[in-house]
């Protein structure tokens, strides 16, 4: 109960006695950024599946980069947009479901990043860890500097074209009919998500991104109704898990970035299970004045 009994201790002296934890917690804020913002279109388009398959996508290009050399954040971008691109071939010359299109390429990338993997040129290459489960404690200027100009070019590029977001997202008949081209904004959506994904891995690993990209934004639309409010409180939640995740992390001595994105996850559930609550208690009082009128 330390985090109730010293606070000072468990809360803030971590982030102001290693400069390695500031850098983690900046690195933890920006993914989130970038990962709740274009995470609410993805919950509200339901288009999970499809972020979850670009989350693993990428990780055949990580592992090319990383075996031969080259940058893994180009990598991953070159394996991203493959993904993007083999998603809409199947969507324009095979006669079966999205969700399969995209289950069939997420099953192949995943396991073309397992076969170089496995190869003994990867294996003498080092540690691919980072890569697959990320390493926030170990992030350098760098890579903020990269995180910080996705999350401009994100937050700048949902604030262009948000009308045809919002319109494309409950109506594309309706966006068509507005001139608002709900293919382009589709595609520029998914360059958007792929942005994120790629420049988020560094922080919290290919494999857990996803939970930063759904799960904040799936509890905010659960709490809130209005689309910007929904943003702003994904971001909110996902600051939580950052911080919270960072600082058990670091006193209970457990894998950082599986830590925060497990935390984002339990806000989730929590969220659940308090609107049930809250169901729950409306309904008996509902319950309660009809039995009272009678």
């Amino acid at each position: 109960m330390e985090f109730l009994t010293d606070p000072w201790t468990w809360w803030i002296e971590p982030f102001t006695e290693n400069p390695f934890m500031q850098r983690a917690l900046a690195a933890g804020l920006l993914a989130v950024v970038c990962t709740a913002v274009v995470g609410t279109w993805v919950v509200l388009r339901g288009m999970s599946f499809l972020g979850d398959a670009l989350a693993h996508g990428v990780l055949p290009g990580i592992a090319i980069a990383f075996v031969l050399g080259f940058s893994t954040t180009v990598g991953a971008f070159l394996a991203a947009l493959a993904m993007v691109a083999g998603i809409n071939l199947l969507r324009a010359h095979a006669p079966l479901p999205d969700d399969t299109s995209i289950g069939v390429l997420f099953v192949g990338f995943l396991a073309l990043a397992v076969v170089i993997m496995s190869t003994e040129a990867a294996g003498g290459s080092g540690d691919l860890n980072r890569f697959l489960f990320g390493s926030i404690t170990g992030v350098d200027n760098a890579d903020l500097t990269r995180q910080f100009g996705a999350a401009i070019v994100t937050l700048g590029g949902v604030a262009l074209f948000y009308r045809s977001f919002l319109v494309s997202t409950f109506s594309e008949t309706q966006a068509r009919l507005l001139g608002l081209r709900p293919r382009l904004a589709h595609a520029l959506l998914l360059v958007l998500v792929t942005i994120a994904i790629v420049t988020s891995f560094e922080a919290v690993g290919s494999l857990l991104v996803f939970a930063f990209l759904v799960a904040p934004a799936a509890s905010a639309a659960l709490l809130v109704r209005r689309v910007p409010m929904i943003m702003l409180t994904a971001v909110g939640l996902g600051s939580v898990a950052v911080v919270v995740g960072l600082l058990v992390s670091y006193h209970r001595n457990t894998a950082a970035s599986a830590t925060m994105a497990l935390t984002s996850v339990v806000l989730f559930l929590l969220v659940v299970t308090a609107m049930s609550i809250m169901r729950g208690l409306r309904g008996t009082r509902l319950e309660a004045v009809s039995a009272g009128g009678e």
